[in-house]
């Protein structure tokens, strides 16, 4: 009887270690999941067949996690030559945060910019929603873009399968998916 009473502690400590290992909540899986692809580089495909998106579809699309850190990840999205796209993850108090970060070639601030949202809800390991928030509304009605005033943006991330980036509203639908089966060089 002795010898049980002594596994006892034994296996409180081992529960204790596991359970501080695993995530807190979706949204901490979802960026661990994140953080696991930093230093990567995969190339993408347009998964929508909208025609406005042609001139995507048409060019190499890249994607480099990189600039990670515990509670931001930037990853540069390059559409052909044109490399002035970063999204920018971001945890916060409520969630996470996702950021367009756009820049010229000379770091300079270009055309719309930090624009994104906040999580609303927990979401998923798999999925993260970012529905619009008030500054980006507010800069995207001072320059007359109304209709990205509803806006919803997802990141979806697949392990050794995908990463997926989406933007929703009424009447439209953009995806692309990378894939993580392969990394590339940049």
């Amino acid at each position: 009887m002795k010898a049980h009473l002594a596994l006892i502690p034994a296996l409180v400590l081992s529960a204790c270690a596991t359970a501080s290992t695993a995530p807190a909540s979706p949204q901490d899986a979802f960026f661990q999941r994140l953080s696991a692809l930093c230093g990567q580089t995969f190339e993408g495909r347009v998964t929508t067949d909208d025609p406005v998106d042609d001139s995507f579809r048409s060019q190499r699309l890249i994607m480099q996690v990189r600039d990670c850190s515990a509670n931001e990840i930037g990853i540069p999205f390059a559409v052909g030559e044109d490399r002035s796209r970063r999204w920018v993850i971001t945890r916060t108090d409520a969630g996470l945060r996702l950021k367009h970060d756009h820049r010229d070639e000379n770091g300079e601030i270009h055309g719309y910019h930090m624009y994104g949202g906040d999580t609303a809800e927990a979401g998923t390991a798999e999925r993260q929603e970012f529905p619009v928030d008030q500054d980006s509304i507010d800069q995207f009605n001072a320059a007359g873009a109304t209709v990205s005033t509803t806006n919803v943006w997802a990141v979806e991330i697949r392990p050794g399968d995908a990463f997926v980036y989406e933007l929703s509203r009424p009447n439209r639908l953009f995806r692309v998916e990378f894939d993580l089966t392969r990394p590339v060089e940049r």
